[in-house]
């Protein structure tokens, strides 16, 4: 994306203008000509296709734009000295030389070919998904282990993986290319140009009711706004929005939080129902019991989920061994498929079978399960601060939630 691949040197110059509100006396700071800080200034301008400084009699003054980008571009710098120097910490080789200010050194090129093994886990791959020479891409990714002075590679029967300092700087210059982009989506936004996109992590609660209302009450708002969903295991989506490649996750809340890098908000709570097709032999049944439950076969969740340990639950402290034959699987559209064309069980929240249900397609059975409770709500990088976009999808998101209550 063209926006998040600003020249880190231009991006120095700029902030340094910001602060001594003169061209003369950021050269002198970052050890560029004036001429050359002005050129800076001026290809970061035509990027963002606004000015970003007012010229005064007592210095130079960053627009309303250039405030709000000079904002974005702190958080980014300050990602990437982090990385370089949590990268460092985590060398094995200490003894080697290096640089005092190794992110001063850094290049969006450097970094943009270190992101791309990262994602692609080989070279030619890598190059091949950021358009560049494989060649080309090679060397300015070994130029980021000799100027770090530690390896950032290694080669593995699957390809190249990054070293345990070559993920932490990967991670945070992901990080900061995500906070470019915001800010690049901000100043659109300041000329009604609402370039914004949102990449939701949604598991699957989530995308019965409200995330396709928020979604709809959003496009009503700004219809420019792109919005990508994602789906898949929770490890993967929390990785995503880790790094960076996605926003805000929506759906059930893990307790304790996994990791000290994301904040979660509960939203409400959500009970598990055991469910079957509406002809099931438990169905007529006025009070079901763990035996019954123990004599059919089910459908469930992959180990590792709030819904799955339920499940184990059930079994675990009674005297009936959990049902052999398991088919284990988080899709709606397998679990349906399932239930209706035999005697399997799942458990699964009511909300998520409401259209089967009212259909007469599937029904719940008399079991209380009162106790497993789940915290649904969303979860988010504990640093992120959200574009004006991305807050408004967010309230939007917490007014479908309290639609959803009212309606349960």
């Amino acid at each position: 994306m063209e926006q998040v691949l600003a020249n880190l040197r231009h991006l120095r110059a700029f902030r340094e203008v910001v602060d001594r509100r003169s061209v003369t006396r950021a050269a002198q700071r970052v050890y560029l000509s004036q001429p050359a800080i002005t050129q800076a200034i001026a290809k970061l301008e035509r990027l963002l296709g606004t000015a970003l400084f007012e010229r005064h009699s007592d210095g130079m003054r960053p627009t309303q734009a250039g405030a709000l980008f000079a904002d974005r571009v702190d958080r980014a710098l300050s990602l990437i000295r982090s990385g370089a120097q949590d990268a460092l910490r985590a060398a094995a080789d200490k003894a080697s030389p290096r640089p005092s200010a190794p992110e001063q050194l850094l290049t969006t090129t450097q970094l943009r070919a270190l992101v791309a093994v990262a994602n692609a886990g080989n070279f030619s791959l890598a190059a091949r998904a950021i358009g560049t020479s494989q060649p080309a891409l090679y060397r300015a990714a070994r130029d980021v282990e000799a100027l770090l002075g530690t390896a950032l590679f290694e080669k593995t029967s699957q390809g190249i993986d990054l070293t345990r300092p070559g993920q932490i700087l990967a991670q945070q210059a992901k990080l900061a290319f995500a906070e470019l982009t915001q800010g690049f989506a901000e100043v659109a936004a300041l000329d009604g140009q609402d370039t914004g996109r949102i990449v939701v992590g949604a598991m699957p609660l989530s995308r019965h009711f409200i995330l396709p209302a928020a979604i709809n009450s959003l496009a009503r708002q700004r219809p420019e706004v792109e919005v990508c969903t994602v789906d898949g295991p929770y490890e993967e989506l929390l990785h995503g929005l880790r790094h960076g490649d996605i926003d805000v996750l929506i759906g059930a809340l893990r307790i304790p939080v996994p990791v000290d890098d994301v904040v979660q908000e509960p939203m409400f709570d959500d009970p598990l129902s055991i469910v079957g097709r509406a002809g099931h032999p438990l169905a007529g049944k006025n009070r079901v019991n763990i035996a019954d439950l123990a004599a059919y076969p089910w459908v469930v969740p992959r180990a590792g989920t709030p819904t799955r340990e339920h499940f184990d639950a059930l079994f675990r402290c009674s005297r009936y061994p959990r049902p052999a034959g398991l088919v284990e699987s988080s899709s709606l559209v397998l679990i349906r498929a399932l239930l209706l064309d035999s005697d399997r069980l799942t458990l699964i929240s009511a909300h998520q079978i409401r259209l089967e249900a009212t259909q007469g397609l599937l029904t719940t059975l008399p079991y209380d399960l009162s106790r497993t409770r789940r915290p649904i709500g969303l979860t988010t990088r504990k640093d992120w601060r959200p574009t004006a976009t991305q807050g408004l999808f967010l309230d939007l998101l917490r007014a479908a939630e309290k639609r959803y209550s009212e309606i349960e």
